[in-house]
């Protein structure tokens, strides 16, 4: 296990909001950023786009995240393909994995589902790490509140995954 590099990861989903009621399905995007702990740094980024296999993308999820119909058909590939990817380019089991909040639910779920083996092992809930930090025993607060909280600027437009990763990992190298 690395414990020097830590891969921060952000996933956007095919979502919808029916009467203000806010549901997600397949994931769309898949954004990394790996830190390199000793270094202090940002040492790798990427972005994947996935094709969904049962679901559409929403007008709302274009809205909310950016991500056309158009893009994901042609740009997505199966969620299989970009596992493979992830692992080939950021490492599988022997690397650390972290995101806000249970990211790693929803992949390692969607995966189980696919038949596909989890690209990781070993996880970190920074959101956890960060209440637990500023003993926020019972208040959520999101990445954004968190990160310009400690005087972390953020970059891009929220809910890309591409974007969400970049910010995690300025985040996570100011509290790991």
């Amino acid at each position: 296990m690395n414990h020097n590099r830590v891969v921060c990861f952000d996933l956007e989903m095919c979502c919808w909001n029916e009467n203000g009621v806010g549901s997600t399905g397949e994931i769309i995007e898949v954004g990394l950023a790996e830190v390199d702990l000793s270094a202090g740094e940002i040492v790798k980024r990427a972005q994947y786009y996935v094709k969904p296999e049962h679901d559409d993308i929403s007008l709302f999820c274009v809205e909310l995240t950016g991500i056309t119909p158009r893009k994901i058909e042609k740009q997505g590939r199966p969620l299989a393909q970009v596992i493979q990817s992830m692992i080939k380019n950021f490492g599988g089991p022997k690397k650390i994995y972290a995101s806000w909040g249970r990211d790693d639910l929803i992949l390692l779920k969607e995966c189980e589902a696919k038949g596909i083996d989890a690209p990781f092992k070993e996880f970190l809930n920074l959101a956890t790490l960060y209440r637990i930090q500023h003993r926020l025993k019972d208040k959520r607060i999101g990445h954004r509140a968190a990160q310009e909280s400690l005087g972390i600027d953020w970059e891009g437009r929220q809910h890309s995954g591409y974007v969400d990763a970049y910010n995690l990992a300025k985040l996570a190298l100011a509290i790991l």
